[in-house]
């Protein structure tokens, strides 16, 4: 059988360590270990009965005087110890506030409230506003008001939720805590107090403008910078203008939801931008210089190699639109279409049967149809 480790080093703690230290390292490894966090660990589970156990001996003065003068045989006839399953738990974990383990394990408690200044409080809950928003705004960036209700403290009571000139008076059933705690054995339960559900206190005289609830609906305006790159289905997070938590809590978070218009003349592609030219049909042969419309409301200009044949794609670095939270910026591609006239004059007729002729084209007849139409 393997030899039994030393308290001190199981507790990680000096030999003249002090009863408050002893309790503040084995709440650690309690919470660390605890069987209802290490669900089906053999290993934790005995990390945990080993700790209890050098917990149970160093918190005792006598069993401690025992162990530090003959080590674990000094304290194998303390009655009741050392039979495999721990004597008292209800004794080593008395001191023990079960809210304060939950709070070890989840970082605030339940229901992430919390309690300022003898009052429950509560986080206020996130609100997401939708903004339609269009292309161009996307390309630069913007800066929008709007205009969202939401829940605040109510101006009249300060949030308290009593009417001027009273007060709310502390649950005579929890004392204030907002839980009741019942011990049964190994466990502490607590459950929400039926008096005050949960507040810690009653209010007897309510505020008449919140109605005893210390919020109210107000519209407020609030200014958002629309960063330039943003897509639709992107994400604004605005700290701290949600709604006001209860018992003047902290306020939660306001999610903007971009949502980019379709735009007439250009059409998005990540950080690319794509648009289409008509060109005329000797300005594709010819070869020649055009202006082309951009995003950012400026023409510029784009040349046309004789030769150009229908649909092409012409790449414009640096016109698309920037790249969200990074440098640089996406492309323009600029597809061609070759416009065909509907309606020709006479001259023009000429010219192109005269066209036709040096070309080769047989199938054009003297009145301009063809063999095929």
């Amino acid at each position: 059988m393997a030899a039994k480790r030393d308290y001190y080093e199981i507790l990680g703690v000096q030999k003249n360590a002090g009863e408050a230290e002893i309790k503040s390292a084995y709440r650690k490894l309690a919470l660390q270990f605890h069987p209802d966090r290490n669900k089906n660990n053999p290993e934790a589970e005995e990390k945990f009965k080993e700790a209890t156990e050098a917990y149970e001996v160093l918190r005792d003065p006598k069993k401690r005087a025992q162990y530090d003068k003959f080590g674990h045989e000094g304290i194998g006839n303390f009655e009741g110890f050392g039979r495999g399953a721990y004597t008292d738990f209800s004794d080593i974990f008395g001191d023990f506030d079960i809210g304060d383990i939950f709070e070890g394990f989840f970082g605030g408690g339940f229901g992430g409230s919390q309690k300022r200044s003898g009052k429950r409080t509560s986080r206020g809950s996130d609100i997401q506003y939708d903004l339609k928003i269009d292309l161009e705004d996307a390309a630069v960036g913007k800066e929008v008001q709007i205009e969202i209700p939401r829940r605040e403290s109510c101006t009249t009571c300060s949030g308290s939720g009593a009417a001027p000139g009273s007060k709310a008076q502390v649950c005579p059933v929890c004392s204030g805590t907002g839980q009741t705690r019942q011990s049964q054995g190994f466990f502490t339960i607590t459950q929400t107090c039926y008096k005050c559900n949960g507040e810690g206190k009653i209010i007897s005289n309510p505020c008449k403008k919140c109605n005893g609830s210390g919020l109210t609906v107000n519209k407020r305006k609030i200014t958002v910078k629309i960063p330039a790159g943003v897509e639709s289905g992107s994400r604004l997070k605005i700290t701290g203008e949600g709604e006001q938590g209860a018992n003047n809590g902290i306020s939660g978070d306001l999610y903007v939801l971009i949502h980019v218009s379709k735009h007439e003349y250009f059409e998005r592609h990540g950080n690319d931008i794509i648009s289409t030219v008509d060109i005329s049909f000797p300005l594709a042969s010819l070869g020649g210089e055009i202006k082309v419309p951009t995003i950012y409301g400026q023409k510029i200009k784009m040349k046309i190699p004789a030769g150009t044949q229908n649909n092409h794609i012409f790449r414009l670095k640096g016109n698309g639109l920037p790249f969200l939270g990074s440098y640089g910026k996406g492309d323009q591609l600029v597809r061609v279409n070759v416009a065909v006239p509907k309606k020709l004059t006479s001259r023009q007729k000429e010219l192109l049967k005269e066209f036709a002729q040096l070309s080769g084209d047989e199938d054009v007849l003297d009145d301009g149809r063809s063999f095929y139409t």
